[in-house]
């Protein structure tokens, strides 16, 4: 399984290579389409070798994401897999739709059929919207990316110096010379109104912040971005401080995070004191 652009948000302009590596195996390459906004509707993975694709909802079709937010998705493949499909399949019939069960070599039912039903309509929606302009979708992701990278690149090093797409990973390695961790970074962030990026992930990069703008951010909320990053950055060159003890107007400042994942408490108990009637509510 690969994703495509990759999770550096880089290319992987060895891909027909990877995939015939792949298929002189006589394995098969499965798509995570996690970074389809990249290029949806601009090229196809099935050109690029991949033998059965997942199309993620979440990110590149508006469903939620993190935060328990539901997952669902459609699974395209190749026609040489398509008897193994889990049944049942949606298939035309004299101008109308029906349910297959009678598939002998399918792998069966694997999960409700139905899926997560609301996500499924909302993204058909979007994608409904945009029509034949779908194209825009991955362009505007693109376009944006580039954007933020080329401004808070100045701020912060590249990961990686090869063009990336959707996304980008910073490095905040020089900042924790000056005792500032992106996690620090990521709690300033929140003073400032904006959601924290991504940071430590993928692990290969260390002090890794993971930025993918999306399609639907505005020039000026990326302007805004900007703008936070940049005060930060001069934060950390005259004041580490103030980013080291973020956040400081949020309703919860800084957790002591070894406690927390020593010590998990995930029920909630109310206030000492409190009636019951009230504590219910």
């Amino acid at each position: 399984m690969l994703t495509n652009p990759n999770t550096l948000g880089l290319f992987e302009r060895d891909i027909l290579d990877i995939a015939e590596l792949v298929h002189n195996t006589g394995a098969k390459l499965y798509y995570d389409g996690a970074n389809l906004n990249a290029f949806m509707g601009v090229c196809r993975p099935g050109d690029m070798g991949f033998d059965a694709v997942h199309m993620n909802l979440h990110k590149t079709f508006t469903t939620p994401h993190g935060g328990g937010g539901p997952g669902a998705g459609p699974v395209g493949v190749k026609a040489e897999l398509v008897p193994f499909l889990p049944t049942p399949t949606v298939e035309r019939l004299n101008g109308h739709l029906k349910l297959d069960f009678k598939r002998p070599q399918s792998i069966g039912r694997v999960r409700s059929f139905y899926g997560n039903f609301g996500m499924l309509v909302r993204a058909y929606a979007y994608i409904r919207a945009y029509g034949n302009s779908i194209n825009e979708v991955a362009e505007q992701a693109v376009l944006n990316a580039s954007y933020l990278r080329h401004h808070l690149r100045r701020l912060f090093a590249d990961a990686f110096p090869t063009p990336s797409m959707h996304e980008f990973v910073l490095t905040a390695r020089q900042a924790k010379e000056q005792g500032v961790r992106a996690l620090d970074i990521a709690k300033r962030l929140i003073d400032l109104g904006y959601h924290p990026p991504t940071i430590y992930f993928p692990l290969i990069v260390p002090e890794a912040m993971m930025i993918e703008p999306t399609e639907t951010e505005s020039k000026a909320s990326l302007d805004g971005f900007i703008a936070a990053m940049e005060q930060i950055a001069d934060e950390i060159a005259h004041d580490p401080a103030v980013v080291t003890s973020a956040p400081h107007n949020a309703p919860v400042g800084r957790l002591d995070e070894v406690r927390a994942a020593r010590q998990l408490d995930l029920r909630w108990r109310p206030a000492v004191g409190v009636p019951e009637e009230v504590a219910a509510t």
